[in-house]
């Protein structure tokens, strides 16, 4: 056989062999993860939900999820150990690093206070019915018009 017609069976075990031993460098990183695990430390499980670790067994972990309400979850479950700063910004909103939104838009101006005149120099326009109800009072006023020169009347001063 020619090396033309093995090189993609070489291609191809090549990319096995690289992608086994990229999924066990990751299977071995969450192990040594779940075994350095303590008591106190925050948690996100698998499944998206935060929760700081109680107490550790052989295969399982007591978490409280929230004040007073513990659950038994197995130690696989567990998808990452999160260190102290990142569990309170997330689960607690404290975030000391980033800025404060105000509950107004007083900042937002720059201090200095918007002036009425400003506002006055905008032209209204009226969103109602008004410009609606004199058109058709223009057409009812031309529709009579007409009728009154079929009948014969002038309109002559």
């Amino acid at each position: 056989m020619s090396l033309v017609t093995l090189l993609p069976f070489i291609v191809l075990i090549g990319a096995m062999f690289l992608m086994t031993r990229s999924a066990k460098k990751k299977q071995q990183a969450a192990a040594q993860m779940r075994t350095e695990m303590q008591p106190g430390t925050g948690v996100r499980t698998i499944g998206g939900m935060y929760a700081t670790v109680k107490e550790i067994q052989e295969d399982t972990v007591l978490l409280e999820v929230a004040p007073g309400v513990h659950a038994v979850y197995a130690k696989n479950s567990i998808g990452a150990v999160l260190d102290d700063a990142e569990y309170n910004r997330i689960v607690h909103g404290d975030d000391s690093d980033s800025t404060l939104v105000p509950d107004d838009a007083s900042s937002l101006t720059d201090g200095e206070p918007v002036e009425a005149d400003a506002a006055d120099d905008v032209a209204k326009i009226d969103l109602g019915k008004k410009a609606e109800d004199e058109t058709v009072a223009k057409e009812a006023k031309s529709a009579e018009t007409k009728d009154a020169k079929a009948d014969g009347e002038s309109d002559a001063k």
